[in-house]
């Protein structure tokens, strides 16, 4: 007996004694191999979220600039040069809380109002822009008109009634982090269709070549959705109103 319960306490000490060295490393390794599949998983769907709320702003504030019109006799917030508020401010009671001007994606959205204190809106953290309707006024105004227009005097808006494609016709889209503009202008430096708006926020980074990556965009319509990177300015451009203007296409 004493034998046996030898041989029973020896086998008992040696399953007390657990994994060995190389056992555990065979562990830790397989670990980090699942890790290393499931993190870029992960990541995507963490995109995938941010864009998701990205263009449900987007959709609260296109559907605040048909409030706006609906309230203003079809008329959309003049562009203005911010002494009365631009589009933040003059939407503001439509859609509420400045968190919406802001996507989830963009590393670093900047505040560039200069009167936190009267107009906060416009000083708020904003990811995105306004359509300037540049291609429309500079077609029907005068030239003193056109003039006042583009310095953001010029009292009138765009008539939501003008715009012929209003599915296909772009109202508010991503701006790059490091831009400051409110208003998406064709006739602005090299045109803010080319360097100002974001192409390639989400789902990768975006190039002419591989096609990868895109951003989001309301439309005056009502409705938001994703466009892949260039789609909002190839093979049409999506921000302009006018047939001409639609066919005036942003470089590569």
């Amino acid at each position: 007996m004493n034998g046996k319960l030898k041989t029973i306490l020896a086998r008992d000490k040696r399953t007390q004694q657990g994994f060995t060295l190389i056992e555990l490393l065979v562990v830790i390794a397989i670990i980090a191999i699942l890790a290393g599949m499931l993190l870029p998983a992960l990541g995507r769907a963490k995109e995938t979220a941010r864009r998701i709320q990205c263009v449900n702003n987007l959709r609260q504030l296109g559907m605040s600039l048909k409030m706006y019109g609906d309230n203003n006799q079809g008329v959309f917030p003049a562009r203005s040069n911010g002494g009365q508020g631009r589009w933040p401010s003059s939407l503001l009671d439509e859609y509420r809380n400045t968190n919406i001007l802001v996507c989830a994606s963009d590393p670093k959205p900047i505040s560039t109002g200069s009167d936190p204190v009267n107009l906060p809106a416009d000083s708020a953290q904003r990811s995105y822009m306004i359509n300037g309707w540049n291609d429309y006024f500079y077609d029907t105004l005068s030239p003193t008109d056109w003039t006042a227009y583009i310095s953001g005097t010029f009292a009138q808006g765009m008539k939501e009634m003008e715009i012929k494609y209003p599915s296909d016709t772009i109202v508010f889209g991503e701006k790059k982090s490091t831009s400051d503009q409110y208003y998406m202008d064709f006739y602005e430096g090299f045109g803010n269709d080319n360097d100002q708006i974001e192409k390639g926020r989400h789902s990768g980074s975006g190039s002419p070549t591989t096609g990868m990556g895109g951003s989001n965009h309301a439309f005056a319509d009502g409705s938001a959705r994703y466009l892949k990177y260039w789609a909002g300015v190839r093979p049409l451009n999506l921000w302009a109103v006018t047939d001409a203007g639609r066919t005036n296409l942003a470089a590569f």
